[in-house]
């Protein structure tokens, strides 16, 4: 199957199933789906952890109700980039944090460059830099936002006498084209949404000789809808919000115990506060609340309301029977947390949908693209690689 037809069949299925996974859980106290009722409300909270867990199992148990999710598997599958074995001295690897660590290793074997000079894109200290240098790199060019994060780089590549230079600049402003040159090979490890989308569009510009691109945060885009890369992808009658594109990213690795309970509290007190909203105010429509540090979920739930309403300029009644809207919130979540099972189902298509639409672009420019796992999905969720090369 090539990149185009795989990506076409991804299109149709997620046309096809809109219904499913293009809804905002939030917004329903029932579920929409009139099939799935019995099927989903029966399931026991740790049915439901074991299957949000389990893609293959999740997309088995949806099979008799959603027929499209039969094709999925063999569209989802990527190849695996064999891992190569590097023996890393203990000072390259200190400063590193737990799965990060496993995320560099196997990306620096995947790529491998032992004669172009490299771009790292987003480098932050320049972990990857360091790496690429030590494994056969013959030049670094780590390019990074923060200046304190380039001094930082630069001064431990001076103290290994690594071949590294930093640029402190945005590489989203226009002139950030220059940095990137013919000549290169141009790497990038879960660099944000439109950042990792302009290196690939100045890399195509000035006619890049290699990319190695992990994607990551696909809604982290200026407009409120995504615009597709490449010209087969323009064609897709598909219309995927910032909602949208985040449920890409919603495979997560177990959290701490202490994080998982504030999530669902936060939850909980959001869907809480939205039914005692809708009650006390006369209204029939989702009220989103902003952003709130953990710690507010860890106090009393009329406090977070009192926060809420100040929040969207409400006054809430002196007398509630919060206890009552707390019952109400843990009805919603029930709900919530079975549609976005099923929505769940979908989130690897999308993201794949996303991967091979770079793809194209890069293909309809001249490149010659691979499309890999660079890691198992333990070590990250975000374990798809691209890597293009210009034919010549």
């Amino acid at each position: 199957m090539t990149h185009e037809s795989q990506f076409l069949a991804l299109d149709r299925i997620l046309f096809e199933c809109q219904q499913y996974w293009q809804i905002v859980a939030f917004e329903h106290d029932c579920l929409p789906w009139p099939q799935l009722i019995p099927v989903l409300m029966q399931l026991s909270d740790q049915e439901l952890a074991q299957l949000e867990h389990d893609p293959k199992q999740l997309t088995h148990f949806l099979r008799p109700y959603i027929p499209q999710l039969n094709q999925l598997d063999a569209l989802l599958a990527l190849p695996i980039k064999p891992l190569t074995n590097i023996t890393w001295p203990f000072w390259l690897e200190n400063g590193i944090k737990g799965r990060k660590l496993d995320q560099l290793k196997n990306f620096v074997a995947a790529v491998s460059e032992q004669a172009l000079p490299v771009l790292e894109w987003c480098a932050g200290k320049g972990h990857l830099g360091r790496m690429l240098a030590f494994s056969g790199a013959p030049k670094i060019h780590s390019v990074e936002l923060q200046a304190n994060l380039c001094e930082q780089g630069n001064s431990l590549a001076q103290k290994y006498q690594l071949n590294i230079t930093f640029s402190q600049a945005d590489v989203l402003a226009p002139e950030a084209k220059n940095l990137v040159q013919s000549k290169q090979h141009a790497v990038a490890l879960h660099a944000c949404g439109a950042l990792h989308q302009q290196l690939m569009r100045h890399a195509v510009a000035n006619k890049t000789e290699k990319m190695t691109i992990s994607p990551c945060c696909y809604h982290l885009i200026a407009d409120d809808y995504y615009q597709a890369m490449s010209a087969v992808g323009a064609q897709s009658r598909l219309k995927l919000s910032r909602h949208d594109l985040k449920l890409a990213l919603q495979e997560t690795v177990t959290a701490a115990n202490r994080i998982t309970v504030l999530r669902q509290t936060e939850v909980e007190w959001r869907l809480a506060f939205d039914a005692l909203q809708r009650e006390v105010f006369g209204t029939d429509t989702y009220l989103p609340v902003p952003s709130a540090q953990k710690a507010l979920f860890t106090g009393e739930f009329a406090d977070f309301c009192h926060w809420a309403a100040n929040k969207k300029s409400l006054q809430l009644p002196e007398s509630l029977d919060y206890q009552k809207y707390l019952e109400l919130g843990l009805q919603r979540k029930k709900v919530a947390d079975r549609i976005e099972l099923v929505r769940h189902a979908f989130r690897r298509a999308i993201e794949l949908w996303l991967v091979f639409d770079r793809v194209l672009f890069l293909q309809e420019q001249g490149y010659a693209v691979e499309v890999a796992e660079f890691c198992d999905k333990v070590v990250t969720p975000r374990n798809v690689l691209i890597q293009a090369h210009k034919i010549k």
